[in-house]
Order: C-alpha cells, then sequence, then structure tokens
C-alpha cells in the first residue's frame, strides 16, 4: 500500500505514536513509583513493629532480672535476719553456769542445800530443787531469789514443798524437806551470755 499522505502528517501521526508509548511507560513508571511507595511504607510499618516488640521484650527481660534478683536479695536479707535471730536467741538463753551457781551459794540460807537444778520447758526459767531443815527456810529461799539487790531472778514461785519424817526410809534426817522452786531472771542479770559481755 502507497502512503499518498504529506510529509507533515506522517510527522504528526509519528509523533503521536511516541506520544502514545512515552504515556503508557510515565504511566509504568508512575506505577512503578507508588508500589515502590507501598512496599517501602509496608517495610517501614512492619520494622517499626518489630523494633517496638523488641523494645518491649528488652524491657520486660530487664523487668524480670530487676525482679528476680529483687525476690533473690530479699530472700538472702530473710535468710541472715532469721539466721542472726536465731544467733541472738540461743546466745541468749546460754546460762553461764559456774557464774550463778557462784552467786545462788551466796544468798541460800544456811540452812538449805541446792540438790538439782534444770532448764524448764518455759523460755528463760529454771527449775531450782533445794534440801531444807524446814519449810520456813523453803520460804526463806525464795525470798533471797527474788530479793532485787541480788540482781538474779526476777521471780520465784514455789512449785512444792515436801517434808517427810525422820523415819522415813531413805529419808536424808539434816534435810527432811524438799523445795522446788520456778525462777524466771531479772533482765539485768549477768548470768546469761549476751547480758555478761556488758560487764567485759
Amino acid at each position: 500500500m502507497i502512503n499518498l499522505l504529506p510529509p507533515s502528517i506522517k510527522d504528526d501521526y509519528g509523533y503521536a505514536r511516541r506520544n502514545v508509548h512515552l504515556i503508557h511507560w510515565v504511566f509504568a513508571f508512575a506505577f512503578a513509583l507508588v508500589g515502590l511507595a507501598i512496599i517501602g511504607t509496608a517495610g517501614f510499618v512492619y520494622m517499626q513493629q518489630l523494633s517496638n516488640n523488641y523494645h518491649q521484650q528488652i524491657e520486660a527481660k530487664q523487668m524480670s532480672l530487676k525482679t528476680q534478683k529483687l525476690a533473690e536479695t530479699k530472700r538472702t536479707a530473710k535468710e541472715m535476719s532469721d539466721n542472726l535471730k536465731l544467733a541472738v536467741q540461743v546466745l541468749g538463753e546460754e546460762v553461764l553456769f559456774s557464774d550463778l551457781l557462784k552467786q545462788l551459794a551466796t544468798v541460800t540460807p544456811a540452812n538449805a542445800k541446792l540438790s538439782n537444778l534444770t532448764i524448764s520447758q518455759t523460755s528463760g526459767a529454771l527449775d531450782i530443787t533445794a534440801k531444807t531443815t524446814n519449810s520456813s527456810v523453803a520460804s526463806q529461799l525464795q525470798v533471797n531469789y527474788t530479793d532485787p539487790a541480788n540482781k538474779i531472778f526476777s521471780k520465784a514461785d514455789i512449785v512444792n514443798i515436801n517434808c517427810t519424817s525422820g523415819a522415813s526410809s531413805g529419808a536424808d534426817t539434816r534435810y527432811p524437806c524438799s523445795v522446788t522452786l520456778r525462777v524466771l531472771f531479772a533482765d539485768d542479770n549477768q548470768f546469761l551470755f549476751i547480758n555478761a559481755k556488758g560487764r567485759q
């Protein structure tokens, strides 16, 4: 087919075709830019979410570690406190019997003799058993033990007094009466280990 169109029209058609191709390329480039922008935005949002998640996980781990260390420190401190309390309690109930017996000998009446000394189940108390010539001496023994000037006991209760006749088999004829006293140490006594340290 012979193209009889003038050269100017031919040129116009050529430019028109080129323009159409250019427009197609411009739209394709625009779509590509939009697609890249969407992909970039989505990637940025995703990375931001990942970053936030990691930050939250790190903060949670740090908080967990702090809580664990705090709990462990509290547990260690409580164990040390309990051990210290136990040591103080044991030492507080540790009686210096050698000093105590010397002091008891000085306040015991002449007509009485100590026969037994035991730690009772009551905290801070002792059971003292003595032989006496009569019940009056047993009462005097109680008075001497509770005398504030002696600074030994704050309280002395007579648990029992038992006097036997001389005819009883096995009875001590010189000391026929037996008295049992339950005594509590005075606060300022010097016969417990902790209190005794104040004298040194």
